[in-house]
């Protein structure tokens, strides 16, 4: 799927959080659309405890979307 797709992957030795992260992911704009996101964590819980400390870490993350309607039109100049 996906006329815009994204993929990252990151590692980290160790890794601590000083509190819950706040996530979110959004598709602002006009147009309808079919969007999706997913990651794979490795050895990071969901959700982290705040002053826990996690080694070896790695978490894969893919967004994709694509527009599914007629494209707006624009106004004429």
């Amino acid at each position: 799927m996906g006329d815009i797709s994204f993929r990252s992957a990151v590692h980290a030795e160790r890794l601590r959080f000083t509190q819950e992260p706040r996530t979110a992911v959004r598709f602002p704009g006009t147009g309808e659309r079919e969007s999706t996101s997913h990651s794979d964590r490795t050895h990071l819980p969901d959700p982290v405890v705040p002053g826990q400390e996690y080694q070896d870490v790695t978490v894969a993350y893919r967004l994709a979307t694509r527009l599914t309607g007629e494209p707006a039109r624009r106004p004429p100049c």
